[in-house]
């Protein structure tokens, strides 16, 4: 009795062993059988494949409900954060990268060729009043904001790949974190700035013929032949409206997702961080060709919004038209203390309505 119990025990054993062994084969060699078949081209129809395709690209029955009301709240799966991360990765990064660096080489280049464009005449020691301390006040201002901007941005968009090695994962994580804070706060600042710009410069910024003129010239950066400009050449006018329309767009495009408050779902909040990177990138690839010409590349500009005064013999080179008038209105060598003082009491824009200047940066454009 006791051997035939022993027996039935044994074969129940090899029983429960073969099924556990059956049960382990079936479990790995299963799971390959798809592959299996689509390398020999069989192709099997998932039972779900319709209904998650349908999910992914957020198409949703007529008559569905749910209990969560916010935006998107019937979105099962987004795809646009998808969507965006493979457009910043392999677009965005590399393409911006690429722009900012060949502004750079093209800025050194005509460095090479062209070298520091001196005043030709010397400085002749007299000076002619240029820019009002209202407008060095705002120039100053909406630059220091555009370049803090500018800088945490740029942290934010290239800073994993040029900080991480210097700083390490958490000195980078610190800087990102405090660059994304400072963006956000003061990002908001900005269109104000950009309001005072076009108030206190917008006078005399239309363009006319003689700007496409002087663009013919090149502005007379590549010759000895002054080209004929006012109060501001064609440049100048174009950096202006440039700094205008980009900033209308890098605001609108920063405010919405500064502030995800008024009804924007996901693809609206997508849409606007691709416009205000691919803003931000070419407005701060244009800057540097502005930057350059104001301070290093060209002596003599960056006075006119150090000290609000500028060379004579600088102005008669590079604005000869407004320089005219100035000497016609007795302004060329005006006492610096003298000139301050009008213009405190005038409480006005030197350089607005009314004054001597108002038709010299008018009538010579």
């Amino acid at each position: 009795m006791n051997d035939v119990t022993a027996t039935s025990k044994r074969s129940s054993y090899r029983g429960v062993r073969r099924a556990g062994a059956l049960l382990l084969v079936l479990s790995l060699i299963l799971p390959l059988v798809p592959y299996g078949l689509a390398a020999t081209g069989i192709q099997l129809a998932h039972p779900g494949a319709e209904l998650w395709r349908a999910v992914r690209q957020g198409a949703q029955p007529q008559n569905a409900t749910t209990q969560a009301q916010e935006i998107d709240g019937s979105v099962l799966i987004n795809t646009w954060g998808e969507a965006w991360r493979v457009f910043r990765a392999s677009q965005l990064v590399p393409i911006g990268g690429w722009v900012l660096l060949g502004t750079l080489g093209l800025i050194g280049a005509f460095y090479l060729i062209r070298g520091r464009i001196e005043i030709e005449g010397g400085r002749s020691g007299k000076r002619v009043p240029r820019f009002s301390v209202n407008q060095r006040v705002v120039h100053w201002f909406a630059a220091g904001l555009f370049i803090l901007l500018g800088v945490t941005g740029l942290v934010l968009l290239y800073g994993r790949y040029v900080l991480i090695p210097l700083l390490g994962p958490d000195g980078f994580s610190a800087t990102a974190a405090a660059c994304k804070e400072a963006h956000n706060l003061f990002g908001p600042i900005f269109p104000f700035a950009l309001v005072a710009l076009v108030t206190l410069f917008g006078r005399g910024n239309r363009f006319r013929w003689l700007d496409f003129k002087w663009f013919l010239k090149a502005g007379g950066l590549f010759g000895h032949h002054i080209a004929d400009s006012g109060y501001y050449n064609g440049g100048q006018k174009t950096w202006f409206w440039m700094t205008v329309l980009f900033g209308i767009g890098i605001s609108v495009s920063g405010l919405v997702l500064d502030f995800p408050l008024f009804g924007q779902g996901r693809e609206v909040m997508a849409a606007a961080h691709v416009a205000h990177a691919v803003i931000a990138v070419v407005f701060i690839a244009a800057s540097l060709g502005h930057i350059y010409i104001g301070t290093f590349g060209m002596e003599g500009a960056a006075e006119s919004m150090t000290r609000g005064y500028v060379d004579a013999h600088w102005a008669r080179e590079h604005h000869n038209l407004w320089y005219a008038e100035m000497e016609k209105a007795g302004l060329v060598d005006v006492p610096e203390n003298a000139l301050e003082e009008v213009k405190r009491h005038d409480d006005v824009d030197f350089h607005g309505f009314g004054s001597p200047l108002a038709k010299g940066s008018e009538g010579g454009d």
